[in-house]
């Protein structure tokens, strides 16, 4: 099984990036899915979650009104549409999914739950 993030790469403040994350060796369309970031010298940090359904989605209070997070079933894919990009918000970005199918969202904030990593995409965000 393997997470193919894609989509990182230099932006100016006030700029917008799209990540995906498109998965293969298995289907994830009954699993949450997601993004985490980590920035340089912190700990990795939930971003956004996606369920199954596509009706319940999760943001964190930094990225709320500027990240928009969808998924296409079919494609297997999950994305981050990342708008009005900030300097804080430079990191590398995991996206997620827990192996768990039916989970509610509310527990992937907790990565120590997840059983799938992407290898990241950095995103770095000039002032």
């Amino acid at each position: 099984v393997q997470l193919q993030a894609s989509g990182g790469g230099l932006v100016q403040a006030g700029g917008s990036l799209r990540l995906s994350c498109a998965a293969s060796g298995r289907t994830f369309s009954s699993n949450t899915m997601g993004w985490f970031r980590q920035a340089p010298g912190k700990e990795r940090e939930f971003v956004a979650s996606i369920s199954w359904s596509i009706s319940n989605k999760y943001y964190a209070n930094s990225v709320k009104g500027r990240f928009t997070i969808s998924r296409d079933n079919a494609k297997n894919t999950v994305y981050l549409q990342m708008n009005s990009l900030k300097p804080e918000d430079t990191a590398v970005y995991y996206c997620a999914a827990d192996g768990t199918a039916y989970r509610g969202g509310s527990a992937f904030t907790n990565s120590q739950l997840l059983d799938y990593w992407g290898q990241g995409t950095e995103v770095t965000v000039s002032s």
